[in-house]
């Protein structure tokens, strides 16, 4: 997003809308403009329409933008996926999908968040240290798109300073191997220049427990109180594995 300079007026109503705070006033021109490195082309300051002159103002975007636009603006779908926003389906619908089965979790590593976004680097920050761990990306994550190398969790080099608004790293992981996966992300968090949830899922055991609560415990993470739980009312029996 661009602000045109011979159309502001500086009235300044466009930056409370901004969620990367990169809209600035510059006293000396009297006019406001956008901090291209840190826009994320969510486009959330231009969909109100607070602007009364119309300054805001969607520029041509190139690719690396482009993809800043598809993981920032819930508008826009991944070209890799036809999902919108996050890019792929939610882990807490797995009664209906059967993704993850019995002995299996599923990791979501969501990095980023209004006010502080991620850039690619600190994505390919977790998937490699969760990648020699033997864990499964999975393919219909955007995220998943822009490995090189899913044996090491490796990504594209020219989109690694490339920032977003929020990107996830989702894998599938054994029961057995959880712990590892959650220990690599707990050691590379000091590493990342921004913030992170870390989402569990899956089945309960025979038991009626939940085998990723206690788990996460022993490695560090408390889960949350607010934790979902499915009866399964949208499962095909047929499915039943």
């Amino acid at each position: 997003m661009i602000i045109d300079k011979e159309t502001c007026i500086g009235c300044q109503l466009c930056q409370p809308y901004c969620p990367m705070g990169c809209i600035s006033y510059r006293e000396n021109e009297g006019k406001c403009a956008i901090d291209l490195d840190e826009c994320v082309e969510c486009g959330i300051c231009q969909r109100p329409k607070v602007c009364p002159t119309g300054a805001l103002q969607q520029q041509e975007l190139d690719e690396m933008r482009n993809l800043r636009r598809t993981f920032s603006n819930p508008l826009v779908p991944h070209k890799t996926t036809s999902v919108p926003g996050r890019g792929t389906e939610e882990m807490k619908t797995n009664d209906v999908t059967g993704r993850f089965k019995r002995g299996h979790a599923g990791v979501a590593v969501e990095l980023g968040r209004p006010g502080t976004g991620t850039r690619f680097r600190d994505v390919e920050k977790v998937a490699m240290a969760v990648a020699p761990i033997g864990v499964t990306f999975e393919p219909q994550n955007p995220v998943t798109a822009l490995m090189v190398d899913t044996a090491t969790g490796k990504m594209q080099d020219g989109i690694l300073d490339e920032k977003v608004l929020s990107a996830i790293v989702e894998f599938d992981v054994t029961i057995e191997k959880l712990a590892v996966a959650l220990t690599a992300i707990k050691q590379v968090a000091p590493e990342l220049d921004t913030v992170f949830s870390l989402d569990l899922a899956s089945r309960m055991s025979a038991d009626n427990t939940v085998p990723t609560a206690e788990i996460a415990r022993q490695v560090g993470f408390e889960p949350s109180l607010n934790g979902k739980t499915n009866v399964g009312l949208g499962r095909p029996l047929a499915k039943e594995v």
